[in-house]
This record gives C-alpha cells, sequence and structure tokens, in this order.
C-alpha cells in the first residue's frame, strides 16, 4: 500500500528540477500523434459522416474533452502539496474555455461555438503548443504531462472533426464574434489580475511566465504587451481564416468562368 501511495504521490506531483525541455523528442511526439489522427478524420471524414459511428465518435470525444480538463483541478485536490488555491486556479483561460466549448459543440453540432473554438484553438492555444511553459517540470513520467497533452489536442481534433466529417467552416461574422468573445475573456483576466494582485498572471497579461515561454519575447510594459498581443493575435487570427478566403476566391473564380462560358456558348 506504500509503495502505492508513494508512486501516486510521485505520479500525480511535479519535480523540483526541469523534467520538460522544448522541442525534444517528447514535445514533438503528441503534436505528431495530433496531426495524424487529424489526417485520419479527413480520409474517412464521408464514410464516418454516413456510418453509425459517428454519433458514438462525438460522444466519446466530448467526455474525453471534459474529463482532460476536470482533471486538472482533480489533481490539484488529490496533491494539497500543489498549492489548490482556488484563486490561483479560476477558470479564466483560452484553452480551458475552448476545451469546454469543444465539448458541447461535438455534442450540439452548434456552429456558434465552432465559430469561438476554431479562431481560439488557431490563434490562442497554439502558443501553448510551441512552449507548454506550464510542464516544464512535469515529464513524460508525471500524470500532468499527459493531462495537459490530452487536454490541448483534443480541441484540435475536435475542430478538424467537424470540419471534415460534419463540413463545417468559419465566416467573416465567425472571426468577428469570437474576436468578441476574446476581447471580453481579456477584460475579465485583466480585472481578476488587478483584483487579485501580485502573483495573478490570467492570459500571461500581467507579466512574462518564470519558465521559458514564446512569449517571453513580449515587453513587461504593460500597455506595450497588451497592444503586440492583440496585434499579433490579429494576424494569427486572418492566418486561420486565409484557406478559406482564398478557397471562396477560387470558388467565385470557377463560377464566373463558367457564366462566361455560358454566354460565348
Amino acid at each position: 500500500m506504500e509503495k502505492i501511495k508513494d508512486f501516486l504521490k510521485y505520479f500525480l506531483g511535479q519535480g523540483e528540477e526541469i523534467e520538460f525541455t522544448n522541442f525534444t523528442i517528447t514535445h514533438l511526439i503528441p503534436i505528431v500523434i495530433t496531426i495524424g489522427v487529424i489526417l485520419l478524420i479527413a480520409k474517412f471524414g464521408d464514410k464516418i459522416r454516413e456510418s453509425k459511428c459517428d454519433t458514438a465518435f462525438r460522444y466519446i470525444l466530448a467526455f474525453a474533452l471534459i474529463c482532460s480538463e476536470m482533471s486538472y483541478y482533480w489533481r490539484l485536490i488529490a496533491v494539497p502539496s500543489l498549492g489548490p488555491n482556488p484563486v490561483d486556479h479560476l477558470p479564466i483561460s483560452v484553452c480551458g474555455w475552448a476545451v469546454v466549448f469543444c465539448s458541447y459543440m461535438v455534442i450540439g453540432k452548434s456552429q456558434t461555438l465552432f465559430d469561438i473554438s476554431y479562431f481560439w484553438l488557431l490563434a490562442g492555444s497554439i502558443f501553448a503548443l510551441i512552449t507548454p511553459t506550464v510542464i516544464t517540470y512535469t515529464g513524460p513520467t508525471r500524470f500532468r504531462f499527459y493531462q495537459f497533452w490530452l487536454e490541448h489536442t483534443l480541441g484540435y481534433v475536435a475542430i478538424f472533426y467537424m470540419i471534415f466529417v460534419h463540413k463545417m467552416r468559419p465566416t467573416i461574422k465567425s472571426a468577428i464574434k469570437s474576436y468578441v468573445s476574446l476581447v471580453i475573456l481579456a477584460v475579465i483576466a485583466y480585472f481578476s489580475n488587478v483584483i487579485i494582485g501580485p502573483g495573478a498572471n490570467y492570459l500571461f497579461m500581467a507579466r512574462p511566465e518564470s519558465t521559458p515561454s514564446i512569449l517571453d519575447i513580449l515587453p513587461s510594459n504593460f500597455v506595450l504587451r497588451i497592444l503586440i498581443m492583440a496585434a499579433a493575435i490579429t494576424f494569427l487570427y486572418f492566418v486561420a481564416y486565409l484557406p478559406w478566403l482564398i478557397k471562396d476566391i477560387r470558388a467565385k473564380k470557377a463560377e464566373t468562368q463558367k457564366e462566361l462560358e455560358k454566354v460565348t456558348v
């Protein structure tokens, strides 16, 4: 029994030294697996939609999404040494809400939740995949490592599942809707940081993190930090929508060409 307790204490806990390094094999494998799953969905999307498995897949995916998010809090409660202070772990994060939205999206086939989640994931959560700073002290031998990667990759699986299986897609209105939602979350995060005071850093708006992150390039000055973050996110929103914009332009050109051919004939 003691051995089991010691194992759980270690597995659910975190190390005192760095256990995870960016751009190593342990960083790349989860991303490669996610891309592989998305490619399989793209290849068999039509067959999945026409099969009886679609509903089961969507419910399983929703269940996995919710469990991946909730298990973060279950771990904090199970290991008091991690400091499960509610003030430090308020639900004010793009990744967390994107997971919740995606779970309801796949069950209800909600276009609105797809609109918000698509841009939040591709223009916001993508930073967590590039530099997963929060797992610096929890490597592949820890529960938090797997919880993090499931939470941050299942959302992408859900989004592309709805794209390739249920033919959902974003529009300009989707981008506006998602951007407004993000601004609202940012305002909540700002006031939470101000009210809580030193130590609070929701949405990484207050200061750089203590562990290596892509956001380290941002200045510590609050105004400059926010302006640069807003510009970067706006640009990424455009990049996320660009494939659909190109697709629409090509489709319009093809339609115009057909009409000209009809007139010529």
